[in-house]
């Protein structure tokens, strides 16, 4: 019993020091990025609960900034890859180059890695790469670890992918496989700053300094309290909520409403539940507190579960999209 309070102890100052490194993470990424409180949390959120992350805007808007500012603060690698047609999935992953020995004449093969081993990788306009190449990230994403000419070598953790992709601008691109987007924990939508934010943003892109950013905190830190998100309570009834709130995106199921029977032809998997729930692990400890709430889910909803909702030809003609489903779906999720 003793030992349990120790642990217990340890965690709450732990869930305490991590809110507290949130504010300065917050504070730092702000000296860079103006605005996008949403977003910043979002991403922070993704961070801690071992979550990739599809971030959608017009371009202009510092989606990459933002990941490299990230990445500059926590102290982690950083690599960015920028996605064409004709990139190959060896230029992600690596590739053999052959090696002759001078002295021997002997020649070998040696792996070169690719852009994909750092702490953090930018997949920018990932939609402008064919699917055999998006699909070179998959193996990264879900093990954490890469397998090229026969072997497997592991990645440095943490580990996480980031992509932008431009929602405006269609051609030469292809869309991402339902595979590969259910990889992504949350879509998260960039939008415009509003006036005061852009009058700042111009003011600060124009000048002639700009200001040092911080280290927060480490890689090894980070490790733990990716761990320590796992062990944040989530009630039952927490569990069961973000469970019914998933399956009643599924147009079979009996508890589905209306709108999803009507507009939707596939709903969200398993996988959009254990989403909602560890990223309500994650919101909850970052904002101060020791358990996840139906709050969370109600917060997290959208950008967790707009990606992994196919609507129907009739939601396209009656101007009905993911994100209009899932705002109903949210409203039947009662907090008293």
């Amino acid at each position: 019993m003793a030992i349990e309070t120790q642990e217990q102890e340890r965690d709450l100052a732990q869930a305490q020091a991590l809110a507290r490194a949130r504010d300065q993470i917050v504070g730092e990424i702000g000296k860079r990025i103006i605005g996008q409180s949403e977003v910043v949390d979002h991403l922070l959120i993704a961070l801690f609960s071992r979550g990739h992350g599809l971030f959608v805007g017009v371009p202009g808007l510092a989606k990459t900034l933002l990941i490299s500012t990230l990445a500059d603060v926590l102290n982690l690698t950083f690599n960015r890859i920028q996605f064409t047609p004709d990139l190959m999935p060896s230029d992600i992953t690596g590739t053999d180059i052959l090696e002759e020995d001078v002295t021997t004449g002997k020649r070998t093969f040696r792996f070169v890695r690719g852009p994909v081993f750092a702490n953090i990788i930018l997949a920018d306009e990932i939609n402008r790469t064919p699917p055999k190449t998006q699909a070179a990230l998959l193996q990264s994403m879900a093990e954490y670890r890469v397998t090229a000419s026969g072997q497997t070598y592991p990645l440095d953790m943490p580990y996480l992918v980031f992509a932008t992709q431009n929602p405006i601008e269609q051609e030469g691109t292809y869309p991402l496989p339902e595979a590969q987007l259910d990889r992504f924990m949350f879509m998260i939508d960039v939008g415009y700053p509003s006036h005061d934010e852009e009058v700042a943003i111009v003011k600060a892109t124009t000048g002639g300094s700009r200001a040092p950013l911080s280290k927060v905190l480490s890689p090894e830190a980070i490790r733990e309290l990716q761990d320590l998100v796992l062990r944040v309570p989530a009630a039952d009834h927490v569990v069961r909520a973000a469970v019914d709130l998933v399956r009643r995106t599924r147009p079979a199921e009996a508890s589905a409403p209306s709108i999803v029977r009507e507009f939707v032809q596939w709903g969200a998997g398993p996988r959009a539940s254990q989403a909602l729930v560890l990223a309500g692990k994650a919101r909850a400890v970052l904002h101060g507190r020791t358990a996840a709430s139906l709050e969370d889910l109600k917060a997290l909803a959208k950008p967790i579960l707009r990606h992994r909702i196919v609507t129907n030809f009739h939601a396209e003609s009656e101007g009905v999209n993911a994100v209009t489903v899932v705002d109903e779906l949210v409203k039947g999720v009662r907090t008293d």
